[in-house]
């Protein structure tokens, strides 16, 4: 049995979660099954599926695997198509990530549209305020603000945002309008940890920035816990300008000390580039990057 079938037999074990239910999706003998299985497993020198009396899983590095197995399969698929000079339609799983409300603001509509036009791909959106290894996740896609550093993944920039410092009306009718960064200190400060992690935040330009270390009085979790606070007139938060701008436009909160920002930062969709290209990846970064591009709130 060659490689790519062990491959295949190994990924319907996995979606039967038994050998005699993979067996039955490839048609083929149970015995040969376990036999497939077996050799790839003592070919790779590791254990692949943790089997049971009563379940079969698979190990971390069976896992993972199994993903690379995925885009293998599903790569020769459509460069057989190509080099016939077929057209490919996406298919198979698609997994992005970008942070939690960039995701619900500009991500899952698009997704939305994207499964509608093709609906033999399956979507995993991961929505998280961390920085995710893609390697190690097996992330398709994913949405990155800030800089860049250097990788030997593809980007393709879509849009920029700001740093903004922002509170409610209210607040700002009850205390002295700060004129200078250092006016914070004599401010209630709201900390959104997903995007100022740190209590020192530097302003100004990259070669001269003032930097200022304040004491919050609040400091949550989650960005639109921090949103929440600053429009019930709680302090000053800083945040990404598009996760406000709605808030900005309804007059619930006002922008501060805006000649202080920070250069903009830039909204890249970062991926990994295989030798031929996966068509369900060219076609969601197509769709997702014109979207974005044209949206007032990112440009």
């Amino acid at each position: 049995m060659d490689r790519f079938q062990e491959m295949k037999v190994l990924l319907a074990v996995t979606e039967a979660e038994s050998f005699a239910g993979g067996a039955k999706l490839l048609g083929i003998s149970p015995p040969s099954v376990t036999r497939a299985v077996a050799a790839l497993e003592a070919r790779l020198g590791t254990l692949l599926l943790a089997r049971s009396t009563r379940s079969l899983r698979l190990t971390e590095a069976g896992q993972r695997y199994v993903e690379d197995c995925r885009r293998i399969l599903l790569e020769l698929e459509e460069a057989e198509e190509l080099a016939a000079g077929g057209s490919v339609r996406p298919r198979g799983r698609l997994t992005v990530t970008a942070p939690v409300m960039f995701g619900e603001l500009f991500l899952i509509p698009r997704i939305a549209q994207y499964l509608d036009t093709y609906p033999d791909v399956e979507i995993n959106a991961l929505l998280v305020d961390r920085v995710v290894n893609m390697m190690e996740e097996g992330i398709d896609v994913a949405v990155r603000i800030g800089h860049l550093p250097d990788s030997s993944l593809k980007a393709l920039r879509v849009g920029q945002v700001r740093r903004v410092l922002c509170a409610s009306p209210e607040y700002l009718a009850r205390q002295p309008l700060p004129q200078h960064p250092a006016d914070l200190l004599r401010h209630t400060i709201i900390a959104a940890t997903g995007i100022s992690p740190r209590v020192e935040w530097k302003f100004g330009a990259v070669d001269d920035p003032t930097m200022v270390r304040l004491r919050p009085r609040l400091t949550v979790t989650s960005n639109d816990a921090a949103i929440e606070a600053a429009c019930a007139g709680l302090g000053i938060c800083r945040l990404l300008s598009f996760q406000i701008a709605d808030h900005l436009a309804a007059g619930r909160l006002k922008i501060v000390l805006s000649e202080y920002e920070e250069a903009p930062w830039p909204v890249h969709l970062v991926h990994r580039e295989s030798k031929f290209g996966s068509s369900k990846v060219r076609n969601f970064i197509d769709l997702l990057a014109n979207h974005l591009r044209a949206d007032p709130h990112l440009n």
